[in-house]
């Protein structure tokens, strides 16, 4: 027999960096860098040059620097017949990858069969200064050049070369000894890291009131007219009007996502349906949406009377003439401030504020990422001769800001060592970590259009679950489901820390609302949520893959979710299982009890009886024995308290043993791409849970409408007795004190076994015998 592979470890694992270096002095250098491990860099800044010597007759060379140090080589761009260009570029090279004990900065002139050489400048990286911000920065010197046999000759370049840290402010735009291998400025641009600020979203509110005027094409007919308001790539229309005149009345609203800068004006038509596909224009109108109101509250803004024209050549003989139709739309616009436009995921989301400034609470603290490194990652492409490679980068995202690392070339355990930090509003937010393969690093001579960067795995951080002023230093297992199951793409080492400015302000969000108040005075429907949520996802991925360099689409619609609402059987067993967990433990309330009614334990029972007793004599003692009660299972329980924060479970998504065919299904098409028999037996299996679930929703309505039934009278005698039931009831229990009923009753459910019967009782055999409106369905 074969052994079975080994389990993967899925595990969250705690770790122990050096972080800081050990040697954090300052204010500055502690609130800043303190999260991330010290790595030194030499650095060299390549100012200008002067009185370089001509090559040809014409006074002039085509001068660039090429930097070397051991292997690794960079160079500037060159300029065209210029003897004194000014380059100002930075190069920065790793100290662990030092492969020399000299730098040497040579001039050379750029020719098209050899580059010819100028002139250098030798450093002996023994007598290079260092450097620690906040120092300022190190002041750029002349050096005279000399030429390779050790003579000065005409000729000088400013340069500044120090020692430094990833702190120092020329390190995200110096060129790294990782681009060594990276070609062409778009490579090299997509290897910086960069910050990113999503657009500032609004919601578009465009209520269509009615209109007056129109000009039917058919005067013999009724017109049935409707409304449709076009804005980018978003097309909305109201339902044909009621009132069949050339006076329609809608009274609708038309919700859009909308972004600033508003690029897209808002396009209002009136339209007439002439057949079943086939509608006439009978005006239109543009709307700048910079003009348009801005709403922070629920109060109606004021409507306004819009033209709506149209343009119809007439033909006069032989002549044409263009005619001009005006009628009049009367509308209410504005852009909703008061809500908060969901581009994420509501169960992940990393913002929960109004779209307006104005509305906005004041922050409750900081919160500081530390992407220190990755160990073990999967090799995701093939590169020239048959070599196995990743190009990792990271891509964090809270609120409105994204940041993306720098990309490590060629390394399957890079180290990034960057660190952001984020102002914090609601603590019950999500932060969201992607790291991902860079496909990008070679000019794509087809502008890139079908390179997709691989993901690699994801991390979510919720904030409320991080104790505050702590520093959480653990490696997070990086899983990506694919077809053939889920699978462990390596490590992500992070550092995190949630920094609270004010204890009482963060106490109190959790008296607030989850979102602004707007979303429950004037509610979206789960429609329009979906809708518009699609639609802001758009928006915010087209808006940011036209930065430079750009987030690419894959990336942003993977750290958004945006396929989460997709059908998936995984995900469907999954949600049950938490169910049962849910209801597990009522379940085991309900065993335990049921135990104590059948005396399994005699001296629980009788110490239940007596407990009982107390609460019936001093029923003033009940709720503060509850809540005693529950303090004291809480202070229990502060023993097992959580010291990790939590983190994508396997066993959980019941990812670890999802059959093929499901995976199959879960990452299929939309709509599908799979053969007819395969959809067929999908499709029978998808009846069959749904039937599943059809029949518990179809139990629970019952149970409903059966406590409807009760007074009815759809069961006249079935009314009539529990009417008389109430009646006698009520006589009883005014009679009757309180306690004397409680304690009869309670005797009653712990009655000993001998006293009771297998068979149901009477007031659950009456409940079972009323009617429902199940033999009311087809």
């Amino acid at each position: 027999m074969q052994r079975p592979p080994p389990m993967e470890d899925f595990s969250l694992k705690e770790t122990k960096p050096h972080l800081g270096g050990g040697k954090v002095t300052g204010d500055k250098l502690t609130s800043t860098y303190d999260l991330v491990e010290q790595m030194q860099y030499l650095y060299v800044r390549v100012v200008k040059a002067k009185d370089l010597p001509p090559k040809d007759m014409t006074g002039s060379c085509d001068p660039y620097v090429e930097v070397k140090l051991g292997n690794y080589k960079g160079t500037t761009r060159h300029f065209e017949k210029k003897s004194n260009p000014e380059w100002n570029q930075v190069f920065a090279f790793s100290k662990d990858r030092l492969q020399a004990s000299m730098l040497e900065i040579i001039v050379k002139d750029k020719d098209l069969l050899k580059d010819d050489f100028i002139g250098r400048v030798w450093f002996d990286l023994h007598e290079i200064p260092k450097r620690v911000p906040p120092d300022s920065p190190l002041a750029p010197q002349w050096y005279r050049l000399e030429h390779k046999n050790g003579n000065k000759i005409h000729g000088e370049l400013m340069l500044a070369v120090w020692m430094g840290t990833q702190a120092d402010e020329a390190f995200p735009d110096a060129w790294h000894t990782d681009a060594a291998t990276v070609g062409g400025s778009d490579g090299l641009a997509n290897m910086r890291s960069k910050v990113y600020l999503s657009p500032k979203l609004w919601y578009l509110r465009v209520n269509a009131i009615e209109a007056q005027d129109l000009i039917p094409t058919d005067k013999t007919r009724f017109p049935e007219v409707f409304v449709k308001a076009v804005i980018g790539n978003q097309m909305l229309r109201t339902r044909i009007s009621t009132s069949k005149t050339i006076n329609p009345m809608w009274n609708e609203d038309l919700m859009f996502v909308a972004a600033e800068p508003f690029d897209d004006a808002l396009i209002l038509s009136v339209e007439e349906r002439v057949g079943s596909n086939k509608d006439e224009l009978l005006g239109r109108c543009v709307i700048p949406l910079q003009y348009v109101d801005r709403r922070l509250d629920h109060k109606p803004i004021v409507s306004k009377w819009y033209s709506i024209e149209k343009h119809v050549v007439i033909m006069e003989g032989e002549k044409k003439k263009e005619m001009k139709f005006s009628s009049r739309i009367h509308m209410r616009i504005c852009l909703e401030g008061g809500y908060h436009v969901l581009d994420e995921s509501t169960h992940y989301s990393s913002d929960l504020k109004p779209t307006a400034k104005q509305l906005w609470k004041q922050n409750i603290g900081i919160l500081e990422l530390g992407i220190l490194s990755a160990h073990a990652l999967s090799p995701m492409k093939m590169k020239e001769g048959g070599r196995a490679t990743t190009d990792a980068y990271c891509i964090a995202k809270y609120g409105q800001k994204w940041v993306r690392s720098r990309t490590i070339v060629d390394s399957f355990t890079p180290k990034w060592n960057e660190q952001y930090t984020w102002e914090v509003f609601d603590p019950c937010t999500v932060l969201t970590i992607g790291v991902f393969d860079n496909c990008h690093l070679v000019n794509d001579k087809n502008g890139g259009g079908g390179v997709r960067d691989s993901r690699i795995g994801k991390v979510r951080i919720r904030l409320s679950t991080l104790e505050t002023e702590r520093v959480y230093t653990h490696a997070y297992p990086l899983l990506v489901l694919h077809n053939s199951g889920v699978k462990k793409m390596g490590e992500i080492q992070l550092a995190v820390r949630f920094t609270c400015s004010s204890l009482l302000n963060m106490m109190n969000t959790y008296s607030l609302p989850l979102l602004p108040k707007m979303h429950y005075i004037h509610p979206l429907t789960i429609s329009q949520l979906d809708s518009l949520r699609h639609q802001a996802t758009q928006i915010v991925s087209v808006r940011l893959s036209r930065a430079e360099p750009p987030l690419r689409k894959e990336t942003v619609e993977y750290m958004l979710d945006v396929g989460s609402h997709m059908w998936s059987m995984r995900r469907s067993k999954a949600n049950f299982l938490r169910i049962m967990g849910v209801l597990g433990g009522l379940i085991a309330v309900g065993k335990w009890f049921d135990s104590i009614c059948n005396w399994k334990n005699p001296i629980t029972t009788v110490l239940i009886h007596v407990l009982f007793l107390i609460l019936v004599l001093y029923p003033e003692l009940i709720l503060p024995t509850v809540f005693l009660y529950l303090f004291l299972i809480g202070v229990w329980y502060y023993r097992w308290r959580p010291r990790h924060p939590p983190h994508m479970d396997t066993r959980l998504s019941c990812a670890d043993n999802a059959h093929p065919d499901e995976l199959d299904e879960e990452f299929d098409t939309f709509p599908t791409s799979r053969p007819n028999d395969i959809v067929r037996m999908r499709y029978d299996r998808l009846r069959s849970i749904a039937g599943r679930i059809q029949t518990v929703v179809g139990d629970l309505a019952t149970q409903g409408e059966r406590f409807q039934s009760l007074l009815s009278w759809r069961d006249p005698r079935a009314t009539a007795l529990f009417v008389m039931f109430c009646l006698v009831a009520a006589v009883v229990l005014y009679v009757t004190p309180f306690q004397v009923v409680a304690l009869l009753s309670g005797f009653y459910v712990l009655r000993h076994p001998r006293f009771r019967h297998k068979l149901p009782s009477v007031p659950l055999n009456f409940f079972r015998r009323l009617p429902a409106r199940t033999d009311c369905m087809l």
